[in-house]
């Protein structure tokens, strides 16, 4: 349970907020559904959403704000998009789940394959933790190997032995892992510093025989927005080539949100530019956008592998609602409707806005780096990221979080919902019209200068 936020110096929450929340503690551990929800980091009663359109969110005192978490990525067309809403209607109008197959389903799966054609086989699961969760599962049980290579500060869903040094929730709550995760579990997962090649050669000199797969997030994005450097996606295929080991590529966040092919296929078309030949993983996981806003992820990759899969192989995966029908028609209207205007569009807003974020900053006297991947931005506080970047989890937790609480409610104050993490992207989307936009920029002077004036 949070601290009071009265007992915090920091303005009260309208009091509906307050008496939901003191509502749900008695009922939801801890008052909500995932951790990051409970303002842990940024302290005060979380807000409780009554509704949301285009980019606004309005909460059950009425107050309207400006969203920038986008439900953490789904909203790529912004809320309740008119569209979306009609294919999920008349999709519900024809009955919830069916326990069956669907021509939806297909539909879907193959509106991925045409974005990545990497993802020659594509299964349909609820969550993107289900997805990588398969993934591991299918590389262990396509090499007949037990080891895992992840990175520090990089989130694949609550997995026993993928919460070791994760970012997301987990950083925000600076545990290790979690209880309830055996010690054997955790053996089977090798942890090394993000952006480090040397390390992952390394790992490989010695226990190379023994590791299934490496896995990834595209560009991180849940200790703060860390992209890779170049090569690092590139050298990792290579490493895991020559060591007969799969390549595992979570473009959960990151997939048909900061391009139309996600991370991998901005990344290729960069590299092809130069002259090279690009790479390609052997697995990808996507969530997110994929469901527009409803439970709706998926695993794809190349066919000699995904064929590994139950009913043809021997690795088993089900789930009673993968595919669900009104969750596949939401997630397709929205991938259908993400045509170039619409990433043309996001990345201007995020341009505009990550940029205006740290001339406030800079104005304001605050030591900071604003980092971006695409659409996605967050910012670091402190001289050493201001002086050199932040590449790895080790950099990304050593910054002057407590300025974030500041900028935090100094923004919710004015009107606008940030993240309340400092470890968690911003997202912004497609319906962040001018008006929207110049609301966020009337917000953040006031908002640096109470980063600028926080103590730790």
């Amino acid at each position: 349970m949070s601290e009071p936020i009265e007992a915090q110096g920091l303005r009260r929450t309208p009091e509906p907020n307050h008496a939901a929340f003191v509502r749900a503690l008695s009922a939801i551990p801890g008052g909500v559904n995932s951790p990051v929800r409970a303002y842990g980091s940024v302290g005060g009663d979380p807000r409780f959403l009554a509704s949301a359109r285009g980019p606004y969110v309005t909460d059950v005192a009425g107050r309207e704000y400006v969203d920038l978490v986008c439900s953490w990525g789904p909203a790529l067309l912004g809320h309740a998009h008119p569209e979306v809403v009609a294919a999920v209607q008349e999709a519900a109008a024809r009955g919830l789940s069916f326990g069956a197959p669907t021509v939806a389903e297909v539909d879907l799966a193959e509106e991925i394959r045409r974005r990545v054609p990497a993802a020659e086989r594509v299964r349909l699961v609820s969550t993107g933790t289900e997805a990588t969760m398969t993934a591991v599962r299918l590389a262990r049980g396509y090499t007949g190997r037990p080891l895992i290579i992840k990175f520090a500060g990089c989130y694949h869903g609550h997995v026993d032995a993928l919460l070791a040094e994760a970012g997301s929730g987990v950083a925000t709550l600076a545990l290790p892992g979690s209880a309830g995760v055996t010690e054997a579990a955790a053996a089977e997962t090798l942890v090394l510093p993000y952006n480090d090649l040397a390390a992952v050669e390394a790992a490989f000199a010695q226990r190379g025989s023994e590791i299934a797969a490496v896995i990834t997030e595209a560009s991180p994005a849940n200790m703060g927005v860390v992209p890779p450097a170049e090569g690092f996606n590139e050298g990792l295929r290579r490493i895991t080539s020559a060591h007969g080991a799969l390549f595992v590529m979570d473009e959960v966040l990151t997939g048909f949100r900061v391009g139309p092919a996600g991370w991998w296929g901005l990344e290729n078309d960069a590299v092809r530019a130069t002259g090279g030949a690009g790479y390609t993983p052997d697995l990808f996981t996507f969530g997110k956008v994929i469901g527009g806003g409803m439970p709706v992820a998926a695993l794809g990759g190349a066919a000699a592998i995904m064929d590994h899969l139950a009913p043809l192989g021997p690795v088993y995966q089900a789930g009673t609602l993968s595919g669900n029908p009104v969750a596949v028609a939401s997630g397709l209207a929205t991938m259908r409707l993400a045509d170039d205007a619409v990433y043309a569009r996001v990345n201007e807003v995020a341009e505009v806005l990550s940029g205006a974020v740290g001339e406030a900053l800079t104005a304001a006297g605050v030591e900071h780096r604003v980092q971006r991947a695409g659409s996605l931005f967050s910012v670091f506080f402190g001289p050493l990221a201001a002086s050199s970047g932040v590449r790895d989890y080790a950099q990304a937790q050593a910054q002057e979080a407590f300025r974030y609480t500041a900028l935090f409610h100094a923004m919710l104050d004015s009107g606008v919902n940030l993240p309340p993490s400092v470890f968690e992207a911003w997202f912004v989307s497609a319906a962040h019209d001018d008006a929207a936009v110049s609301r966020i920029l009337d917000a953040l002077p006031a908002a640096a200068r109470a980063a600028a004036a926080a103590t730790a």
